[in-house]
């Protein structure tokens, strides 16, 4: 029952993420060219829902990785960057811009040097920790749904960010990756 229960919320986590990510917020970015208060908060729930899914799981732990010392340590140094990575950057970043709900020209210093997105970045480093600290195939799956859910929202952002910015982004997009890299050197990038 457990199983069926973990796989029916995680189509539900995807198509809420598909929904809010690709779609409200395509619209109110072509529309208002920002996101309203509403629909930031409809994001902070959808990664909210996202960090309950591991309690849904049916048997999270299953010991496919042995469950010893290097995973779980190299599990704290992935989350604790993760939260730097991710958390700093909200911070530096400011929560109002984070969340979209102000927009002030294109940021291309501090992390933004080295990736385009550094805050799904760090959370996705956050949910790899936490799948050595706990190898399983739900853990797996929670970082896949992390890495779907975090590319639509990227991707939706990408397009709105190049009609505010036009060459001006495309020329930060020849030069920072997506994801993680240098340059042109990383597998992540888009190549425009």
């Amino acid at each position: 029952m457990r199983a069926i229960l973990y796989v029916v919320y995680a189509g539900l986590l995807l198509a809420a993420g598909f929904l809010v990510f690709r779609r409200v917020m395509a619209r109110e970015f072509l529309i208002k060219g920002r996101l309203s208060a509403l629909t930031s908060i409809l994001q902070l729930a959808v990664f909210l829902a996202f960090f309950l899914f591991p309690y849904l799981s049916p048997e999270w732990a299953w010991d496919w990785l042995p469950n010893g010392t290097w995973n779980r340590l190299a599990a704290l140094i992935l989350v604790v960057a993760g939260m730097v990575l991710a958390f700093g950057t909200m911070g530096w970043f400011g929560l109002r811009r984070a969340f979209g709900v102000e927009v002030k020209g294109l940021i291309r210093s501090g992390p933004y040097r080295w990736s385009r997105n550094p805050q799904i970045l760090g959370g996705w480093l956050m949910v790899l920790g936490v799948v050595f600290y706990q190898p399983s195939p739900c853990a797996v799956g929670w970082l896949v749904i992390w890495t779907v859910i975090g590319h639509w929202m990227v991707t939706t952002e990408e397009t709105h960010l190049r009609r505010v910015f036009g060459g001006e982004y495309d020329r930060y997009c020849r030069r920072t990756p997506r994801y993680l890299g240098v340059g042109g050197m990383s597998p992540f990038r888009r190549h425009s």
